[in-house]
């Protein structure tokens, strides 16, 4: 399918180009790709959104059916690394923002750039199903539950992927309250009694914090070792702290080093901590950040425990040999990677332990999908998102050329990661932020298209010696 047209179309200053595109989604990455569309002059945009709100997951809602952050949520990547590129916040945001915070900021920016009148509300998309020259796509309104099937040129999915759970099948014999972590919404139903929380990423850490503060016992199981950051280095948010090292010409074993040292010198060893040490390094996952999980620890309010070997009732059975009867179990045990609107046939990476996509967005032969913020960095993923979809529209303009040989390109992303990361679904999509960013800019410098922010080489420096 050819969707070049000449370079007189591609700003939102020229005549529409006439290619219909549909969004899935109106999180932060899908709001992103949408204003993407409307700069590049394509005009003709659906944004399919299931809820009535802007900003997916960070929207707080108090039903457990619905996949959202949690009453006291606040970002783990700071501002510096949250905010779009071309839409700043303000010079009295905090270094790390409450969910209600971004979503006002995620309503502004939508209204800004002309998103928000593409957005149909309250519709989901049941099905999508490529055809020779596009997409069929039937979506259903979830308040008047009529459906519509209509046809569109390219489709751009940015559903998110911190949605749709993913459960331990060892504990389907406990007898006592068991959920995951995306129900968690606050700690008001855990007070006085005995919970346990499963896993050693964010939610697991934040979920355990926070039941710590009511509960009779907080207990934290992990089958391995995590690395947990606080969110200040010296003073200084992590994720820039980190950032103002990058262009530093460091070998990766010694940057490696260096972060466990500096890891030990602000909180001390795993080992003291009552925790597992991690098997890799601490580039080599998905670091956890969290600066209230030592102290709590410290303080006896966590109790840390071993894997799960086996339930009975309400007893759970720890690989050490120990057991413990609770209450409840949280299980903070991450998410599936999933698309309920395409057939398990065509895609179903649920499993998968590398997502075979070209810079982690193009489909290896299909030329009309593009998967906007399909990643996870250490930093945030939406600035990240927005270069990925600014590269897709320029390719719907014929103004990029992917490489020729898809498959032979996906194979050497594979084989050379920015970080040898662990294979397991939880680190399938696993990027390094500015690593990632800098292969996204040079692919958009192809088309002539330059970055928003100048410094882009290192744009992260200037700001660590602000905050120094």
């Amino acid at each position: 399918m050819n969707h070049s047209t000449d370079s007189s179309s591609s700003s939102s200053s020229s005549s529409p180009v006439r290619i219909r595109i549909a969004v899935i989604g109106a999180g932060p990455c899908g709001i992103t790709a949408a204003k993407n569309v409307i700069e590049s002059g394509l005009d003709d945009l659906v944004v399919f959104e299931k809820s009535d709100a802007i900003g997916g997951n960070w929207v707080y809602r108090s039903e457990t059916q619905h996949s959202s952050v949690y009453e006291s949520a606040h970002t783990i990547s700071s501002r510096y690394l949250s905010e779009y590129e071309d839409f700043p916040f303000p010079p009295d945001a905090p270094d790390y923002l409450p969910h209600k915070y971004l979503c006002r900021y995620f309503e502004q920016y939508a209204d800004r750039f002309h998103v928000t009148d593409k957005i149909r509300f309250h519709t989901e998309v049941l099905h999508a199903e490529p055809l020779d020259d596009g997409w069929k796509i039937q979506s259903r309104n979830t308040t008047t539950n009529e459906t519509k099937t209509e046809q569109f040129a390219v489709l751009m999915v940015a559903n998110g992927h911190h949605w749709d759970p993913r459960m331990p099948p060892t504990l389907t014999g406990f007898t006592g309250e068991l959920l995951h972590s995306h129900s968690f919404k606050h700690n008001r139903p855990f007070r006085d009694k005995r919970v346990l929380v499963i896993g050693g990423g964010n939610s697991a850490c934040d979920a355990a914090v926070e039941c710590s503060r009511v509960a009779q016992s907080t207990h934290l199981s992990m089958r391995r070792g995590h690395w947990f950051i606080p969110k200040f280095i010296f003073g200084i948010p992590t994720d820039v702290f980190h950032g103002g090292t990058v262009w530093i010409p460091v070998p990766r074993f010694l940057r490696d080093l260096i972060s466990k040292f500096i890891i030990y010198l602000i909180q001390g060893s795993h080992r003291r901590l009552g925790l597992q040490t991690p098997s890799y390094g601490v580039l080599g996952g998905h670091v956890t950040i969290n600066s209230e999980l030592a102290y709590a620890l410290g303080h006896g309010a966590i109790i840390p425990k071993p894997g799960i070997q086996r339930v009975d009732g309400k007893n759970v059975f720890f690989r050490n040999g120990t057991s413990q009867e609770f209450d409840t179990i949280i299980c903070a045990t991450g998410y599936n990677i999933s698309f309920p609107f395409f057939d398990k046939s065509f895609i179903d990476w649920k499993d998968a332990t590398y997502v075979p996509l070209w810079r982690r967005m193009f489909h290896p032969t299909l030329r009309n999908l593009y998967f906007i913020g399909l990643f996870q960095p250490l930093g945030c993923i939406w600035p990240l998102a927005d270069y990925q979809a600014m590269l897709a529209c320029q390719e719907i303009l014929g103004h990029y050329q992917r490489p020729r040989n898809m498959e032979a390109a996906i194979d050497c992303e594979r084989r050379h990661p920015h970080h040898r990361f662990i294979e397991a679904p939880r680190h399938s999509t696993e990027v390094d932020y500015h690593q990632y960013r800098k292969e996204l800019l040079f692919e958009v410098g192809k088309c002539g298209k330059k970055p928003h922010r100048a410094n882009a080489a290192a744009p992260l420096v200037d700001r660590t010696k602000q905050l120094v």
